[in-house]
């Protein structure tokens, strides 16, 4: 039953006027449905107000009067509840919601005046967890059983493979479904609900307008993730991560992913366990994700067969699922972004375009013996520069020279380092990254014996060392264009297509 999935907009203001108002506004926005939120209002007569908010409605309601009990506002007896909702029905609400606590008894008071036009949703709200998969079967039959058009679960997502069992159940469900799996980690089940045959899915007008913990904004479901064009073969990718929220990636992949007509939608994925979260998600519909901090290191352990450079550098930033036989294959895309970013920088500023790299024989010197500093050393060994790794702690410096075959040097000494004239210079640590705008690694008179300066950070995108070399004339080269790269390296492993450069790269200037 995969298709599309309704768009409804609960509202949760406190005057009618107001309501009316949101209304409208849902229509021009793109909404399918409004959730009618009684027990939001601050003063409610019945008949009036139902009247004035479905008589002239711009889009198919559902009207819901959700008690205290069920996370609701209302506060009195179920009898003044079923009077209104019966109201509801008889000024032509296309749905009402009931709770399955009482459904019976409300089925019981209308007898014989059920409405045919409205369609009965009974729902039930689980505000701790997500049972098993047999739970929620067997909470989907009571539903049913109990004479629902259409069953509404909602659960809570304590880990993102909870959210696994809510697709299970609506794939197999023969009647209308929906489920939901709130707060962050369940965001999921909100924005694939098309895939799996969900019915309806909420989404709020602003932030802050939620009737439920983890609901999305329409814009962003509608512009970023494109919900309309889901369907039941969609691949899914994403951004792995913890935290995961402010990623860039959805916005930009999602662009891209549009303009080329690729049928993916990619998401935010909040993970606290990597293994089990592949273990779970293991169909060939996920087919790829990019990882974050802190399972870079899991992701290269979890792939069945790993880039030569990513398995040298010891981290995995990219994860594609073959899809011949479904093994996970793992790259590094954050050294290729960074290196291709400062070779064509050097060519542009020679004007030479030379058969090898520019970087050969070239003193490199990478601040920083993280895993970033790690992805820069092998990246530019690669690439044939002689290697010197610049740390605060000297030793971590001497094991990564070490490992790439480099020389150290502690990150006090590299003020007074200088062999030769127009050597290349890579931050990778977090000095002079907001809100610490003012601080940076290297002072400028240090600056001087450098043909390029290359910054991994993008917050801010010229930090004070970048500022500094730029003003004493030197090459520069931000951590944005490595975000850009890595993000395009991605989306052509993904894709298997070219990335749409301009395009990212307008997408990302409009996120300044």
């Amino acid at each position: 039953m995969a298709g599309v999935s309704l768009v409804c907009v609960p509202l949760v203001a406190k005057s009618v006027e107001q309501m009316l108002s949101e209304m409208a506004t849902a229509k021009v926005r793109g909404a399918d449905v409004v959730e009618i939120r009684l027990d939001h209002l601050a003063s409610f007569e019945p008949r009036r107000d139902l009247d004035l908010l479905l008589r002239n409605r711009p889009l198919p309601a559902l009207v819901t009067y959700r008690p205290k009990w069920e996370g609701g506002e209302y506060e009195g007896d179920d009898g003044r509840r079923f009077e209104a909702l019966l109201l509801a029905m008889e000024f032509g609400a296309d749905y009402v919601d009931v709770e399955l606590k009482v459904a019976q008894e409300f089925l019981d008071y209308l007898s014989g005046k059920r409405q045919d036009r409205t369609k009965l949703i009974v729902s039930s709200h689980n505000y701790q967890s997500t049972p098993s998969t047999e739970d929620l079967s067997s909470l989907v039959a009571r539903i049913q059983a109990v004479g629902a058009d259409i069953v509404k679960i909602a659960t809570t997502a304590v880990d993102i493979v909870d959210v696994a069992r809510m697709f299970e159940v609506m794939v197999h469900c023969q009647v209308p479904m929906i489920g939901l799996v709130m707060g962050e980690r369940g965001l999921i089940s909100r924005i694939l609900c098309p895939k799996f045959g969900g019915y309806l899915t909420f989404a709020t007008l602003s932030v802050g307008k939620e009737s439920a913990p983890g609901q999305p904004t329409l814009s962003d479901l509608l512009d970023i993730y494109n919900i309309k064009q889901i369907r039941a073969d969609t691949k899914v990718y994403g951004i792995v991560g913890k935290p995961v929220g402010h990623s860039k990636g959805p916005i930009l992949h999602g662009a891209a992913f549009r303009s080329v007509g690729y049928d993916a939608v990619y998401l935010p994925l909040l993970v606290d366990d990597f293994a089990s979260f592949l273990h779970t998600y293991s169909s060939p519909d996920f087919a790829g994700f990019s990882v974050t901090m802190p399972h870079k290191e899991a992701a290269l352990a979890c792939s069945d067969e790993v880039d030569p450079i990513a398995k040298y550098i010891g981290a995995v930033n990219t994860l594609i699922k073959r899809q011949s036989d479904g093994k996970l294959i793992g790259y590094n895309t954050d050294y290729t972004g960074a290196i291709s970013a400062i070779e064509t920088t050097l060519q542009g500023s020679s004007g030479k375009v030379s058969a090898g790299s520019p970087l050969a024989d070239k003193v490199f010197v990478v601040i920083g013996a993280g895993g970033a500093g790690k992805a820069l050393a092998y990246g530019a060994k690669g690439k044939g520069a002689r290697v010197v790794i610049a740390n605060r702690t000297y030793e971590r410096a001497k094991e990564l020279a070490n490992l790439v075959g480099g020389q150290a040097i502690s990150l006090a000494d590299l003020e007074n380092f200088h062999p030769e004239e127009g050597m290349i210079l890579a931050n990778t640590t977090s000095i002079g990254m907001h809100p610490n705008i003012h601080d940076t690694p290297l002072s400028k008179q240090a600056l001087k014996s450098y043909a390029l300066v290359f910054d991994a950070i993008y917050n801010p995108v010229v930090t004070r060392l970048l500022r500094e070399a730029e003003e004493l004339g030197v090459t520069i080269v931000t951590g944005m264009e490595m975000f850009i790269r890595q993000a395009m390296g991605q989306f052509e492993l993904f894709t298997g297509l070219p990335a749409p450069e301009m395009l990212m790269r307008d997408t990302l200037l409009s996120l300044q």
